[in-house]
């Protein structure tokens, strides 16, 4: 009676809006979760710039931030943002924005797309011997079933026996 009395609707909209609780352990809530990432994702639109224009990271980051950007400015609350974009919770978003912009120093550090162009890699073919510096990553044989399926496809000797599990349909009941 007393909210109905002297509160606004509008104030009464937004109490129904309170998030108490992330529900995950050292997550704390950000009461002003739209703000912080609308500010997060601008930044992270002015940082990419600085990764070469053709490369398909600045591509990939300047593409998902313009549309979590755009979803952020359309909608007003956070309970509309979080279902909009389906990528978990507005803290776990601004989570990601910090740890993006970080990546974004870091890639531009290690500097992953200034391969020089007389760059030559070592192509090592076949059984050719592997340099000690290179980790074997053989995969083992397969098991002796497939060669013989291989072979039974490769060679059109697979006869029409329904499988083990298979179940068997009259030719009649499919011709109706």
């Amino acid at each position: 009676m007393f909210l109905r009395r002297f509160a606004r609707p509008s104030s009464l909209m937004m109490m129904a809006k309170v998030k108490e609780t992330t529900g995950i352990v050292g997550l704390e809530v950000v009461p002003n979760a739209r703000e912080v990432l609308i500010d997060l994702y601008n930044k992270t639109l002015t940082e990419i710039q600085r990764v070469p224009e053709d490369e398909g990271y600045r591509k990939a980051v300047e593409s998902f931030t313009r549309h979590r950007l755009s979803v952020c400015e359309q909608e007003e609350d956070w309970e509309s943002i979080e279902k909009k974009l389906g990528c978990g919770q507005v803290e776990e978003l601004i989570e990601e924005a910090r740890d993006e912009l970080k990546l974004i120093d870091k890639m531009i550090e290690w500097d992953p797309w200034g391969v020089p162009d007389d760059y030559e890699c070592e192509v090592v073919e076949n059984d050719a011997p592997v340099p000690k510096h290179v980790p074997l990553h053989r995969p083992g044989p397969l098991p002796e079933e497939f060669y013989k399926t291989l072979e039974a496809v490769m060679g059109g000797k697979l006869d029409g026996a329904p499988k083990k599990d298979e179940p068997v349909i009259p030719a009649t009941s499919l011709s109706t």
